[in-house]
């Protein structure tokens, strides 16, 4: 007994807990976890209620994200509808004066040249408010390959002061809408001398 004695003296002196110490550690880790136990279930409950909130709103947003998206959607196909409409509604008197045209039996030359005349300037005016522009570069204008085709090159006299590359004649007006080229203009370009 004595040697039992002397080793628990030993462990003692070791640093080493005894039975009774760790027996009593464990009680007051115990206790501590019950005295801890309704702030954690608090905390608990106050995470769960955050992440409910949180998946709510992360539905919520994109539930919204889908309908803006839609409304996006449709005022596209409004626009592209509405806009050929427009376009269409301003060709209308262009149609009706043709038609009319049409109908004189006895006109004269004089008067189907005013009549035609007028309707070219109807359907002008109907081009430039749908911002349908005439691409007629002048002579001697620089060739520009986004807005100009060139059809051919000719030789330019001797004594000419136009440039090379630039255009001599227009063969066909181009058109551009909203600056981006519809058609462009057929041209002869000056040749390098």
């Amino acid at each position: 007994m004595s040697t039992n004695t002397s080793f628990e003296q030993n462990q003692n002196l070791t640093g080493a807990p005894s039975p009774e110490e760790l027996e009593a550690a464990q009680a007051a880790n115990e206790a501590d976890a019950i005295d801890a136990l309704p702030a954690l279930q608090a905390e608990l409950a106050a995470l769960k209620a955050k992440n409910t909130e949180l998946a709510d709103n992360y539905l919520r947003a994109k539930a919204e994200a889908e309908n803006a998206r839609r409304r996006a959607d449709e005022e596209i196909t409004k626009a592209r509808k509405f806009a050929v409409e427009s376009f269409a509604e301003s060709l209308l008197p262009v149609t009706d004066s043709l038609e009319a045209g049409l109908l004189l039996k006895d006109a004269s030359a004089q008067q189907i040249r005013e009549g035609t005349e007028a309707t070219l300037k109807q359907l002008k005016s109907a081009l430039e408010r749908n911002k349908v522009m005439a691409i007629e570069p002048a002579t001697g204008t620089r060739f520009d390959p986004h807005q100009h085709q060139a059809i051919s090159m000719v030789p330019l006299p001797p004594d000419s002061t136009q440039e090379a590359n630039s255009v001599v004649s227009v063969l066909q007006k181009g058109y551009l809408i909203a600056d981006r080229v519809l058609r462009p203009a057929l041209v002869t370009v000056a040749a390098p001398k």
